[in-house]
């Protein structure tokens, strides 16, 4: 059957409640995140945007970007509340709606309850509901596979729709870079354009058993993508496993240099962990070798981290565990938190068991 997919994105979405909730804000550079040297970007208004600042920048870095930045601390509480907003819209159209965080979703509007008929009539209500509830703008993606949905909702940004029917996936995906499908980040598509491979249109033309030889099931699945194929499937209420955030090095390093970069990226990791209802238990290192050995380091603290800078302090103690020699070299080095709950499962405390 052919399967008929929506990706709903809300806009700059942090920074669109501060300004939907503080008129002196409208119009003005936004950027949400506490000020500090060690503190990231968590949102950007596209006012902030024009000057280059994006979420999980150093917010120093976006400081200098944009002089005239407002900054605002986040507030998840409020974020929270309006996603259940948005949730509650998509769900009264489909019950097959899978969470990505706050702001955004896919929806499988295939056998859809609306009685609306066709997924772009569903993308067009959802986004005007969205508007109407809220007062926020949302965009939206349709296509027959998920991963093309995605990048459909990105295509009119902000405040826009764009749908790709099954007779324009080939020509829509050809003049891609790689780099949009999903998978392909800056290592992959540095691999490919060592194959003289730029867009999609170029690896359609390669022989996928070659792509498979050359990159394993990866390759395989990298030849279904530039045909527009993909068997993902929405899975409602798919609870959030593990976050991380990597940074593959210019020049390898040693482990005694990298203390500032995992700082960095254990912040980045919780910011992107703050956009979801689960809390995080277990604190993950990744490392590669220059010689491509990978290795991971773990840790479960008593308590889950409760700041960036926790989870920062426990990612440089693994560090410390690292039974590698000194003069080893690091090209890839990654901070991630896994071993998610939900609030409400949060384990009994011991005192409640004390007489």
């Amino acid at each position: 059957m052919l399967r008929k997919f929506i990706h709903v994105d809300m806009d700059a979405f942090y920074a669109s409640v501060e300004q939907r909730d503080d008129p002196a804000l409208r119009g003005r550079p936004v950027v949400v995140a506490w000020r500090g040297a060690r503190s990231v970007v968590c949102a950007a208004s596209y006012e902030a945007r024009r000057y280059g600042v994006r979420s999980a920048m150093p917010a120093l870095r976006a400081e200098r970007l944009c002089p005239d930045a407002v900054f605002v601390p986040p507030d998840f509480s409020r974020y929270k509340a309006v996603s259940r907003q948005v949730r509650a819209i998509l769900l009264a159209h489909t019950e097959l709606v899978e969470p990505l965080s706050l702001d955004e979703a896919y929806l499988d509007v295939t056998e859809a309850h609306s009685t609306l008929g066709s997924a772009t009539a569903i993308a067009r209500a959802v986004r005007a509901e969205i508007r109407e509830a809220t007062g926020l703008t949302a965009s939206a993606g349709v296509a027959p596979a998920k991963f093309l949905a995605k990048i459909a909702s990105d295509w009119r940004k902000p405040d826009g729709l764009h749908v790709i029917r099954p007779h324009e996936v080939a020509a829509f995906l050809q003049p891609l870079p790689v780099s949009r499908l999903p998978g392909v980040g800056k290592v992959m598509e540095g691999r490919l354009q060592a194959l003289g491979v730029r867009s999609v249109g170029e690896l359609r033309a390669l022989d996928p058993h070659a792509l498979e030889a050359r990159f394993g099931r990866f390759g395989a699945r990298l030849a279904n993508l530039a045909r527009g194929i993909d068997h993902g499937e929405v899975r409602p209420d798919r609870p959030t496993q593990s976050i991380s955030t990597e940074d593959t090095l210019e020049s390898d390093q040693p482990l005694a240099a990298l203390d500032t970069l995992v700082a960095d990226l254990a912040l980045r990791t919780w910011s992107a962990a703050r956009r979801t209802e689960r809390i995080g238990r277990t604190v993950v290192l990744k490392l590669k070798t220059s010689a491509f050995r990978i290795l991971t380091r773990s840790r479960t603290p008593e308590a889950p981290p409760r700041s960036g800078d926790e989870l920062a302090s426990v990612a440089r103690g693994l560090c410390d565990v690292v039974d590698l020699p000194a003069s080893t070299r690091y090209r890839l080095v990654g901070v991630g938190l896994a071993n998610f709950f939900d609030p409400d499962d949060t384990p009994a405390q011991a005192e409640l068991f004390e007489d």
